[in-house]
């Protein structure tokens, strides 16, 4: 079992039809793979072994798949890493994963700080200056054009994906080839891929949603990947019309968007199938979605730790409100505190248990075990089932923002704003959002005689940080409601 078998079987029975199509260059599957087999003897020339792992620290280009995929080969783990983040996050995740090389653009280059990473042994870059480092170009004139995937049994680790925790430090959820392949056959019976679809990546290919349920999920059914590095608006519009894709796949904020947009200038009926996930889609906006264009934007929910997809609404009816029922080989189930299964009807933590939920997170034993405790996944989101097994989400059971799609811990946030001179106390928290679903703000309390504004609180945070993790909105306040034991109540705070 091998996640890149998903290419070479599709190299071998497609090998002249589109793989990724991007910026108005096409590869097929047949160059998709052969790519992939250059770039994985090069890691093997170059040191690269089973187990050890790769990171990628790119965008939405087609060299992220390239470099995924021939990891995948060698029998290495890739580790992904947001092109949106700065040096101290790049340098935490390529540390805390012990990753031995590391593949980005030239322009993301002055982000990676090589002197700070004690077990980066390549920088390999793709366009731009490289620095003295190797270009991926000329690796993949050094590797030879066949190549065979590493046979990986269930359970060895094929990819860590870092997701914030509470103490403001990311933890790698690691997925097993086991984990991701049955989760895109998961995906592939349920949303109905084809070879014929066309499927459109704007999505961070970094994060679960964009890497396993639409990339590796598209390999696995042979269809084109429309790749994108963000949603434009106009410019993926354009391509729905000019390339004919079929299925659209985004987060709520976008389709909020979309609404308030003209849309009657772009031909969109080849779009066949809608879908939405990573943060709750508003009622509303699902009915009106419905309403103006004939078919329901289709929900599905799960989390980095379970590959992602855990449930779905839905093969027989869609309701509205709901993300659905579990998916195949899949349970969830309500529990309450004590971990006891709650009646139906009645709110609690959802938990889930199936054959894509990771092994653990990377070397930190005692989060595994309380995250897994019982034999569930604790989700940590609050949800009721209905008496037809439909599960409804009413809210996160910490602190975590989701600011459209993107999870933001505010003790990440707090800890940079404590680094600001006039500082003294902080508190990061929610607001509600109208487009995002969710907004970061921050109430500070200043040092004695110090003067700040909240531009320039925010473009410190935005300097240190990936931008969606910044405030949105600053109060400077005279001081923080606290419960008697000291605790900061957040709560207040959002009531206010």
């Amino acid at each position: 079992m091998n996640i890149a078998q998903n290419v070479e079987r599709a190299a071998k029975f497609f090998p002249d039809r589109a793989a990724i199509m991007f910026e108005g260059t096409t590869w097929t599957y047949g160059e998709l793979n052969t790519r992939a087999n250059r770039l994985a003897n090069a890691l093997r020339a170059n040191g690269v072994a089973r187990g050890d792992r790769v990171s990628l620290y790119l965008p939405n280009v087609p060299e992220f798949a390239l470099g995924y995929l021939a990891a995948q080969k060698v029998g290495a783990v890739a580790v992904s890493i947001n092109a949106l983040f700065k040096s101290d996050e790049v340098k935490y995740i390529v540390n805390d994963s012990g990753s031995v090389a590391l593949f980005t653009l030239g322009e993301l280059l002055p982000n990676v700080p090589r002197q700070d990473c004690p077990t980066l042994k390549h920088i390999v870059v793709s366009g731009g200056d490289a620095l003295g480092n190797p270009t991926l170009d000329d690796w993949l004139s050094k590797g030879a054009s066949d190549a065979k995937s590493e046979e990986m049994l269930r359970d060895d680790p094929a990819v860590l994906l870092y997701t914030s925790g509470t103490t403001g430090f990311p933890k790698g959820a690691t997925l097993t080839h086991g984990n991701v392949v049955s989760n895109n056959y998961t995906t592939v019976h349920h949303s109905g891929f084809t070879p014929n679809d066309r499927m459109s990546l704007f999505l961070p290919a970094t994060h679960v949603f964009g890497q396993d349920f639409i990339m590796n999920s598209t390999f696995l059914a042979c269809g084109t990947l429309m790749l994108y590095r963000r949603f434009v608006p106009d410019q993926v519009l354009e391509s729905i019309q000019r390339d004919r894709v079929t299925m659209f796949f985004a987060v709520p904020t976008i389709y909020i968007n979309l609404l308030n947009l003209d849309l009657s200038k772009f031909d969109l009926s080849s779009i066949r199938y809608w879908f939405s996930a990573a943060a709750t889609m508003p009622q509303e906006i699902s009915r009106r979605w419905t309403e103006r264009f004939g078919r329901p934007v289709y929900e599905g929910y799960g989390l980095t730790e379970c590959s992602p997809f855990a449930c779905y609404n839905h093969d027989f009816r869609h309701k509205f409100g709901s993300v659905g029922t579990a998916v195949e080989n899949f349970e969830l189930k309500i529990f309450d505190l004590e971990d006891h299964e709650v009646p139906l009807g009645q709110w609690g933590e959802i938990v889930i248990r199936g054959p894509g939920v990771m092994q653990g997170y990377w070397n930190k034993p005692d989060d595994t075990a309380w995250v897994l405790r019982s034999g569930w996944l604790h989700s940590g989101d609050v949800g009721m089932m209905d008496d037809e097994g439909y599960v409804f989400i009413m809210d996160r059971v910490k602190d975590m923002i989701n600011a459209a799609g993107f999870k933001v811990w505010p003790a990440e946030v707090e800890q940079v704003l404590y680094k600001h001179p006039a500082v003294r106390e902080v508190a990061v928290y929610g607001i509600k959002d109208p487009v995002k679903g969710e907004a970061v703000k921050a109430a500070i309390v200043l040092k004695a005689g110090a003067m700040a504004t909240p531009e320039e609180i925010i473009e410190f945070c935005r300097a240190r940080i990936a931008v969606y993790k910044a405030p949105a909105y600053v109060d400077f306040v005279p001081d923080l409601p606290r419960n008697p034991t000291g605790k900061i109540l957040k709560r207040v705070l959002r009531g206010q």
